[in-house]
């Protein structure tokens, strides 16, 4: 009881937002009755709230902890990658979301599979049962597994943190919180709920680098970092760790923004080319201002905590020190980083559960009953996530990066170009990707991580395979 009158605001916060999250798969419910409907909301939604869809979606937990905290270890370098996040985000939207969203509608696409089929499968007849749509398929099912273990991850710790629940319980009660909207109320109810989050999370960032900074001694508290010689290597470039590799961690998890399916599965939703100008915008600035509120509290922590033992419990030992948060603003805190680990967690289960239903379990079995089929998937993948999420293989950061790197490696060839250059086969997809997964394992099973990150090598192997094989053949009649 005592805790419950010391946590009032948090408990009410909480409640209203599960309210929230059911009021809209209640809404989704109703807009959702056909496979349109449930996987890109009828091809109707807006500029504005496809836009901070766009940038909820992609900061989630691992942003507001897992990127925090390795400021902390690598120091200001580690900015290289809120740079290019950003950039890349304007760039998804400039060159990636028209076109895309324009050929998504005109062959029916709702996954990004349906879109390699439209583009590179020349036989209408024996698309569903290609290798290529197959073999796609179930790189999106792994890489969302890998994302969505990470995010329950983050989920747990922050229940255990900030509210001393049980790690275990922690993952279970976010597992049913998401699963009961996501699989309701589909695409609709997804966006709409990130519209909420995507608010909180803008609050929730700016009330973070208020305190965090006003704790360290105020923003120019960083010359003080700056005299002791124990912390310089946060002011170098090579200090917490080589450049270059830094560089290919930054650079696999920006590419994400354009071969993620749950980034892409926005643009086929926009209902014109007027929403993508207005959602590039929304999307590009609500994820500067979230990204330059976070990235520095790993810094600046410095000055508050003595020992670290896993940068992933930064933030959240920081929210729970009262010395550092007023008890209101910890319990805002509470809801708005559940708020961008439900963000998405959201997004992450409607893709990896159509793309498995619609282009795995659909070819098999026929198309009937495809859209129970998918909610199905919703509830199984995220219990499997849940469970691997109990004893996770890595950091929060570590497995994302390597989804996003499985990403780049198998889609960024194939959609860059499957865009903008009239060549191209399912063959040079199939073996870009081949090339790309193989340079990935073989890199980081040997020591040259230490000096490059494995999306370089990975990635160029990859665009280069698919040059190469393109050039060797006739492009599909598509």
């Amino acid at each position: 009881m005592h805790w419950i009158a010391q946590h009032w605001l948090a408990l009410g916060l909480l409640s209203g937002y599960t309210a929230a999250l059911l009021y809209n798969a209640y809404l989704g419910s109703q807009a959702s009755r056909g496979m349109t409907g449930y996987y890109v909301g009828n091809r109707e939604m807006s500029g504005v709230v496809i836009g901070v869809s766009f940038f909820a979606t992609f900061a989630s937990t691992n942003t507001y902890i897992g990127h925090a905290g390795k400021a902390y270890e690598y120091g200001v370098a580690w900015f290289t990658m809120a740079i290019l996040l950003v950039l890349f985000s304007w760039v998804s939207w400039r060159w990636i979301g028209a076109p895309l969203r324009r050929l998504a509608s005109e062959w029916d696409a709702l996954t990004i599979p349906d879109f390699l089929d439209g583009r590179y499968i020349v036989d209408a007849n024996a698309a569903s049962r290609h290798p290529l749509l197959q073999i796609s398929a179930l790189v999106i099912v792994f890489a969302s597994l890998l994302y969505l273990l990470a995010i329950f991850k983050g989920a747990g710790h922050l229940f255990q943190m900030f509210l001393n629940i049980p790690y275990e319980m922690g993952v279970g009660l976010t597992l049913a919180i998401v699963v009961i909207y996501t699989s309701v109320g589909g695409f609709v109810s997804v966006v709409r709920t990130d519209v909420l989050q995507g608010a909180l999370m803008l609050l929730g960032s700016l009330v973070i680098f208020f305190f965090v900074t006003r704790a360290a001694g105020g923003v120019g508290a960083i010359t003080e970092l700056k005299a002791m010689p124990n912390k310089s290597f946060l002011f170098e470039l090579n200090g917490g760790i080589p450049f270059a590799v830094l560089l290919g961690v930054s650079l696999s998890g920006s590419l994400k923004l354009l071969a993620d399916p749950r980034q892409l599965s926005r643009f086929y939703a926009l209902k014109d080319d007027t929403a993508v100008r207005q959602g590039k915008w929304i999307a590009t600035l609500g994820l500067a201002v979230v990204l330059a509120c976070l990235f520095p509290v790993g810094i600046y922590a410095h000055l508050i905590l003595s020992e670290v033992a896993d940068t992933d419990l930064i933030v959240p030992k920081l929210v729970n020190d009262s010395s550092v948060f007023p008890l209101w603003a910890t319990d805002f805190l509470i809801v708005s980083i559940l708020a961008a680990a439900m963000s998405s967690m959201d997004s992450v289960l409607l893709v990896a559960a159509s793309t498995l239903s619609k282009n795995i379990v659909a070819p098999l079995g026929g198309p009937s009953r495809e859209l129970f089929w998918t909610r199905a998937s919703v509830i199984g993948f995220s219990v499997l996530a849940a469970l691997l999420a109990l004893n996770p293989p890595g950091d929060i950061v570590e497995i994302t990066i390597f989804s996003g790197s499985l990403y780049a490696v198998c889609f960024f060839p194939a959609i860059i170009f499957g865009l903008y250059w009239d060549q191209g086969s399912a063959k040079a997809v199939l073996c870009s990707m081949a090339v790309g997964v193989l340079s990935l394992i073989v890199w980081i099973a040997t020591e040259f991580t230490q000096r490059l990150h494995e999306v370089f090598p990975a990635l160029f192997l990859s665009t280069l395979t698919y040059y190469l094989v393109s050039r060797g053949g006739r492009p599909p009649a598509k």
